[in-house]
């Protein structure tokens, strides 16, 4: 008879306390995959897998390690017991590990309500190489583009459970449908390449092989003939595509386990304003059908929606147990975690407010500056703020789209680039990330 996930889990913390683990946590992962490539109107490659990862977290004392396998027979958790609980007696102390207090834990949480796993069945291979097939069709019918490189669909289904000798229980499923294309435009050393995709958690919600295959032909058409802008100091609009990375800098700074160190750019600005006063950025961990949502975090405690930003004051920073601890403060109920590692701080889905005006009404306001489309490689600085990438897109001359740009570098201070932050709203509403178009005046821009 096949284990349950609760079966397996619990399977583990029996022989941890059997090995002499004073505490621990487990976790499994079970899914199912399925991914289909085609090119040149064939298939090129089909791949489907199913397993079972498992992860064990023994205590003893102030010490902790963690061992993880891929083997659910019985054995094979009685050695992993032994093992990580001969690990932990070697480790190190940290005053700051453990398990959460009893009191502490998730209790009475609605999986249903975050419908996080679609009801309707697995698609048919044939389904998926149909959509791939499709959207590849509809890149090559755009005038301009000259190849596909890849056009993708792919369906993944997870499960996730987590048990703890803390008393904590409980898991959840998730799913997944995706479907992407990248196309290139042009020949030669005029080849330009851009790409579209869409993955959502209900297969209904998919947008259609039609869309996102037109969409990655046009978007590489346009950027024939780019060439390197003029170097400068220009404003700089980033395109809702990538604008959720500059949140992401910001997240990472807010990160509990990087203040802890003294690593962090932000350190010294909690209760600070960090974005300009008329901007939130608020985490959900409840949104339905949202690829950030769950119910607990990996350590059991139950998440809940806050203000990490509210009226541009930073208001605390991304925590789990450890961080919290270090820093004399409660968890967020960040805790993010595999089958190899111990938990670390996370974000769950994030929704930064938006504008009042359109991207093109940015552009038109703009006058002379750059629309980036595509970072490339990143030099961030996590003490300074200090913010280097590489960068495509659009040079704008006189409020108008002029021509496409590449090779070029935009740098300057996320400290001072986040608090200058003009949002449009053009943000997609079912992304886990949700972020408009952001223009940031005066920065350096490094071309030809």
């Amino acid at each position: 008879m096949t284990q349950s996930l609760d079966d397996i889990a619990q399977a583990m913390l029996t022989a941890a306390r059997t090995a002499g683990a004073q505490a621990a946590d487990a976790i499994v992962i079970g899914g199912t995959s399925v991914s289909i490539d085609v090119r040149a109107g064939v298939l090129e490659q089909a791949e489907r897998s199913e397993a079972t990862d498992i992860g064990l977290r023994v205590f003893m004392w102030q010490r902790q390690a963690m061992v993880s396998a891929s083997d659910t027979r019985d054995e094979t958790l009685e050695a992993m017991a032994l093992r990580a609980v001969a690990m932990a007696r070697e480790a190190p102390e940290d005053p700051y590990a453990g398990l959460a207090d009893p009191a502490q834990l998730a209790q009475d949480w609605d999986i249903a309500a975050l419908e996080l796993a679609d009801p309707a069945p697995e698609p048919a291979p044939a389904e998926l190489e149909d959509d791939a097939r499709r959207a590849e069709a509809a890149a090559l019918a755009v005038d301009g583009v000259t190849q596909v490189q890849a056009a993708n669909a792919a369906y993944g289904l997870t499960d996730v459970h987590l048990a703890a000798s803390n008393g904590f229980a409980g898991g959840y499923r998730r799913s997944t449908r995706a479907l992407s294309c990248v196309a290139i435009a042009g020949s030669g050393t005029g080849m330009e390449r851009d790409y579209d995709g869409d993955a959502r958690t209900w297969q209904t919600e998919l947008r259609s092989a039609q869309d996102i295959g037109t969409l990655a032909g046009q978007r590489a058409a346009e950027r024939l003939g780019a060439r390197r802008p003029r170097t400068g100091r220009y404003p700089v609009l980033f395109d809702e595509r990538i604008s959720s990375s500059l949140i992401g800098h910001l997240m990472s700074a807010a990160n509990g386990a990087m203040v802890a160190r003294g690593s962090s750019w932000l350190s010294d600005a909690l209760g600070q304003p960090v974005l300009p006063d008329h901007l939130s950025l608020i985490e959900d961990p409840h949104r339905p059908r949202a690829g950030g949502s769950r119910p607990f975090d990996g350590e059991g405690l139950a998440t809940r929606r806050r203000a990490v930003v509210q009226d541009g004051v930073l208001t605390g920073w991304t925590l789990d147990l450890a961080s919290a601890r270090k820093l004399g403060m409660d968890s967020t109920a960040n805790a993010a975690r595999g089958t190899s590692s111990p938990p670390s701080p996370a974000n769950w889905n994030l929704e930064l407010t938006q504008g009042e005006v359109s991207r093109d009404d940015l552009i038109r306001d703009m006058g002379t500056g750059f629309l980036v489309t595509s970072l490339i490689g990143s030099t961030i600085n996590p003490n300074t703020g200090d913010y280097s990438r590489g960068a495509s897109g659009f040079w704008v001359e006189n409020g108008e789209i002029a021509y496409p740009v590449n090779e070029c570098t935009i740098a300057g201070n996320l400290r001072d680039m986040l608090r200058r932050l003009q949002p449009a709203n053009d943000a997609r509403p079912w992304l886990s990330r949700v972020v408009p178009s952001l223009l940031v005046e005066g920065m350096t821009l490094a071309g030809g």
